[in-house]
């Protein structure tokens, strides 16, 4: 399928849910479920409270479709699922904590090489458990830019779109973010042996 038949059947979809076609939006939800909820995740840092946000943020878009005007939906949903994570980052009833457990559960890592030594394996889940503590340390603003740009891939257009905020603060976010991260995982240099 062509990235305009793509789109095509994106916008008739869009069109069909407007009029309560909840089929046709149960499809953009298959299509975006994955990126809403490890986008929530990165912000939220706990898989339980990001399942939530991600659902509360489809529930969101589905009640104000109607206020969808057209352009990019991925950064319109993302906009919601990214305020949706604010919002539970800024309750009271957001506990920080996670169990080892968790961590490693939540953390992601390929293993490229079955034959990779059991060391070069420990060592590449504990840069991925180090990198998602030190995306817990920048401040939120910059972290959202982050996770879209450099894990998820979208533009900077399309992260000014999903975060409302204009091309300039979206590269100097990024810029910011990028440092902070660096900066902490720097400071475990026991990650960097090999």
């Amino acid at each position: 399928m062509s990235l305009a038949t793509a789109l095509g059947d994106e916008a008739s979809r869009i069109v069909a849910a407007r009029n309560g076609d909840t089929s046709a939006f149960n499809q953009l939800v298959i299509a975006y479920q994955e990126l809403a909820f490890n986008v929530a995740l990165r912000l939220v840092g706990d898989a339980d409270t990001a399942a939530d946000v991600t659902q509360d943020a489809f529930l969101s878009a589905f009640r104000h479709l109607d206020q969808f005007k057209g352009g990019s939906f991925r950064s319109w949903l993302l906009r919601i699922v990214t305020n949706a994570s604010y919002d539970v980052l800024r309750s009271s009833h957001h506990k920080k904590g996670h169990s080892l457990d968790e961590m490693t559960e939540n953390a992601s890592f390929d293993v490229t090489d079955p034959a990779d030594l059991p060391e070069v394996i420990t060592l590449r889940h504990e840069l991925a458990e180090k990198i998602q503590e030190g995306l817990e340390t920048i401040p939120l603003d910059q972290r959202a830019v982050l996770i879209l740009y450099d894990i998820h891939g979208l533009s900077y257009d399309e992260i000014g779109t999903a975060l409302n905020v204009n091309l300039g603060t979206v590269k100097s976010r990024l810029s910011r973010a990028r440092a902070r991260l660096r900066d902490y995982l720097m400071q475990h240099p026991e990650l960097w042996k090999g």
